[in-house]
């Protein structure tokens, strides 16, 4: 019977081994807490780290996926994010391969996932180690705010047709670096149709600064400056748009929490103390935040 039972339990490895992640952040994660030589499969999307865009197979989008290629991999685990994918995490369930998919909107909620991912993974301490580096690093970033002179009015742009406003963790992020977030009645929407906005409202509010984040393409000045209404917005007559790269601020795991949130403190820091508009330009004439 020993014999047996060490036959029963050594038939699969005590954690998983051979992860897919459908989405970068968990890709950000299990890197981050020396967990990476696991991945066997990425999103084409990931860029952070570079070295996993380098190393690793790409098997899918954001809303598709090669289910062939993931199948070939072996995988004992698929990773994925929100009920955009939902539909490929039931075609792999039914295809008989182990898939979670987290569903975390929120900063507390992203703290929570990466514990949840270490766990997943064997690396429980190392995955607390890293919640609580990020958590710290958000304290100071709150800390800083706190000594700014006043609170910005900020508006967030995550797509610009149809206009929508800042995801909840954005949204948490923004006001935790010192702005007010002038849409924020709308971040506890759970999918974007919820968080667009008629511009001329937006207009209405008159935001002080604009942080565009165009997931997957450039954020252009042109086309925001030339919505009916805007030319009298505070943050279009004072020259205060400053763009944040997606892959900082709308991956909720942990650039967000930092590199994202670092973005989004030096643009708000900098109207807050009344700097005037400096730094660099993007090709779509928004100054990088």
């Amino acid at each position: 019977m020993a014999d047996r039972l060490q036959e029963l339990l050594g038939a699969a490895p005590p954690y998983p081994r051979r992860i897919v992640c459908l989405t970068e952040e968990p890709t950000e994660t299990l890197y981050r807490i020396g967990a990476g030589e696991l991945i066997v499969g990425i999103s084409g999307f990931t860029v952070r780290p570079p070295e996993a865009r380098r190393e690793k197979p790409k098997i899918s989008t954001f809303l598709d996926a090669q289910y062939g290629e993931i199948e070939a991999l072996r995988p004992d685990l698929v990773i994925g994010f929100s009920d955009l994918q939902a539909d490929i995490a039931r075609e792999l369930v039914k295809r008989g391969v182990p898939v979670v998919v987290f569903n975390q909107r929120s900063v507390a909620e992203i703290l929570q996932t990466i514990r949840a991912t270490g766990a997943l993974v064997g690396r429980a301490e190392a995955a607390e180690a890293l919640a609580r580096e990020l958590g710290a690093g958000l304290g100071r970033v709150a800390e800083a705010a706190a000594s700014l002179p006043r609170r910005p009015r900020v508006f967030f742009e995550e797509w610009p047709d149809p206009l929508i406003s800042a995801i909840r963790w954005v949204s948490e992020l923004v006001e935790l670096a010192g702005g007010e977030d002038i849409c924020a009645e709308s971040r506890t929407e759970q999918g974007a149709r919820g968080r667009i906005f008629d511009p001329a409202e937006v207009a209405r509010r008159d935001p002080e600064m604009l942080l565009a984040s165009w997931c997957g393409k450039m954020a252009k000045r042109a086309v925001i400056a030339a919505r009916p209404g805007w030319e009298s917005v505070a943050a279009l007559r004072d020259g205060r748009l400053f763009e944040v790269a997606a892959s900082e601020i709308l991956q909720p795991g942990p650039a967000a929490l930092s590199d994202g949130v670092a973005a989004l403190a030096r643009a708000i820091g900098s109207v807050a103390r009344g700097e005037p508009p400096s730094g660099e330009v993007t090709k779509g004439g928004l100054r990088r935040a």
